[in-house]
């Protein structure tokens, strides 16, 4: 993108949610005010707020919604969770289903978990007191066929060895690319994960009305028709993968 890309009204941009956020004044406003022009093309015309945030949010019922937050969760809540809930309910439950599913993740080095090992890199992970797990990479064989990877590690001395499937690999691979230039086709305008869909086959939508929402490192970005339609097609579901530029919607004239 260019700044005057960004600039024209008339070019249609896929804005991430939190920059919608900071422009409605979510996180406050600045005293000298946004740029209009550029505010109003990133809300798509809807309403900015014109105090401080805080004097608008709805009461809540700490108690009820700890207790219905904790049955949704299956999980105790301490203070530091509840907080956690309260200002980002679904990156806090998309952690509690992360911690059901792989553990306490926080023990491991974080350059181990954000980009694995090197070969032949040890790391030791203290599990509880007195446990430690010493483990080393011994090497790996990529199965680009398969869409797998399979490791070969020692732990605590024994060679073990592992297969990983590549997460949404098949539905990756086998996606079309949307027609650049084309209104009609809805394109990923980043790689990332559909978080929701907000259309159905056959719906009429307007021009700069919600299609889908995809998420990527937590940042979630809406996706709007670029132009007046009917739904044709929608090609993803939620919990797709898929690359920049994969067609995600077909829309026809209506």
């Amino acid at each position: 993108l260019t700044p005057a890309q960004v600039a024209d009204a008339g070019f249609a941009i896929d804005f991430p949610e939190s920059v919608v956020q900071l422009f409605r004044g979510d996180l406050g406003l600045p005293p000298e005010g946004w740029p209009l022009a550029l505010q109003q093309k990133v809300l798509r015309g809807k309403p900015a707020l014109t105090e401080r945030p805080g004097a608008s949010i709805a009461a809540v019922d700490l108690t009820a919604e700890r207790l219905c937050a904790e049955q949704a969760l299956g999980v105790k809540l301490g203070e530091a969770d509840f907080a956690s809930h309260l200002m980002y309910p679904k990156v806090y439950a998309d952690y509690v289903e992360h911690v059901k599913t792989y553990g306490d993740v926080s023990k491991l080095p974080t350059p181990a978990f954000f980009y694995g090992l090197p070969e032949n890199e040890e790391i030791s992970v203290d599990i509880d007191t007195g446990k430690t797990l010493v483990i080393r990479l011994q090497g790996r064989t990529e199965l680009p066929d398969e869409g797998a990877t399979k490791l070969f590690f020692e732990l605590n001395g024994q060679a073990r060895g592992t297969r990983v499937q590549h997460a949404g690999v098949a539905a990756v691979n086998e996606r079309r690319k949307a027609t650049d230039g084309d209104p009609l086709q809805v394109g990923a305008p980043m790689p990332g994960t559909v978080a929701r869909l907000a259309v159905q086959l056959g719906q009429r939508v307007t021009k700069g009305e919600t299609l889908l929402s995809l998420e990527a490192m937590k940042m979630e970005t809406l996706v709007a028709a670029v132009q007046d339609g009917v739904v044709k097609a929608v090609l993803v579901h939620a919990g797709d993968s898929v690359r920049a530029g994969d067609l995600l919607i077909e829309l026809q004239p209506g």
